[in-house]
């Protein structure tokens, strides 16, 4: 059987038997988990390191969504710690353990939703976001990603480390309980709530590309998460 039937296979089996399982708000998720986040995450350690890599030496200013408690930039900032950045998270508690870590740091902590928060325009070398945007939906990711280029500055860069759908079929599926689950939670429509709803690295491509970006590079590493680099083109007048 090839790994793509196996993988189905089990994803299959593990839906079916979490289906009457609510849906918990994403505040709510986190704030439930802190204690153990860290070691929960530390599977993608080698794509945090490859991450900050990624980071071009000559960006100053980044803008983090979904920062948590800042395991990419644990990493970033080994690499340069004079790097400024600004971590925006719907965790008040992950933010707080961030700050308690790298008190040293230049770090701005903002406690709310991507979607609110001003990005400005013009404003940010490099924003960044790792295994957090697969939680929204494409027409949510559409709109973000649309501000993320107006906040760059020309020539600036967006680095994407998510959980990609490894096909149409599994990308169709998570969406698919996701609307069912949706229908049967009392969370109200407008509150964020944690759920694996992946794109296909294609159609991933397409938002980005939608949204006026370049994709530059794509790096799909053996800890399952791949990381998408998107540049701001240039543009004078």
């Amino acid at each position: 059987m090839k790994s793509k039937e196996t993988y189905m296979k089990k994803l299959k089996e593990w839906l079916q038997n979490t289906l009457e399982s609510p849906l918990e708000g994403m505040n709510e998720f986190f704030t439930k988990r802190l204690d153990d986040y860290e070691e929960h995450m530390s599977v993608w350690k080698n794509s945090y390191q490859i991450f900050a890599e990624t980071l071009p030496l000559e960006c100053r200013k980044v803008l983090d969504l979904g920062c948590g408690t800042g395991l990419e930039l644990d990493e970033i900032w080994k690499k340069d710690p004079c790097i400024e950045v600004t971590g925006v998270d719907l965790c008040q508690s992950m933010l707080g353990k961030l700050l308690e870590k790298h008190s040293d740091k230049q770090l701005v902590t903002v406690c709310q939703d991507y979607f609110q928060y001003d990005f400005g325009h013009d404003n940010w070398d490099a924003v960044i976001s790792f295994e957090s945007l697969h939680h929204f939906l494409p027409e949510r990711k559409k709109e973000l990603y649309r501000k993320i280029y107006n906040g760059l500055r020309n020539g600036g860069i967006f680095i994407l480390g998510d959980y990609i759908a490894c096909c149409d079929e599994e990308e169709e599926l998570l969406y698919s309980v996701y609307l069912k689950k949706r229908a049967q939670s009392p969370i109200p429509n407008n509150c964020f709530v944690h759920f694996d709803i992946p794109l296909t690295l294609e159609h991933e491509k397409e938002l980005l590309e939608d949204a006026g970006f370049v994709i530059e590079k794509v790096l799909d590493n053996p800890d399952n998460a791949t990381i998408i680099t998107a540049r701001k083109n240039w543009t004078f007048g």
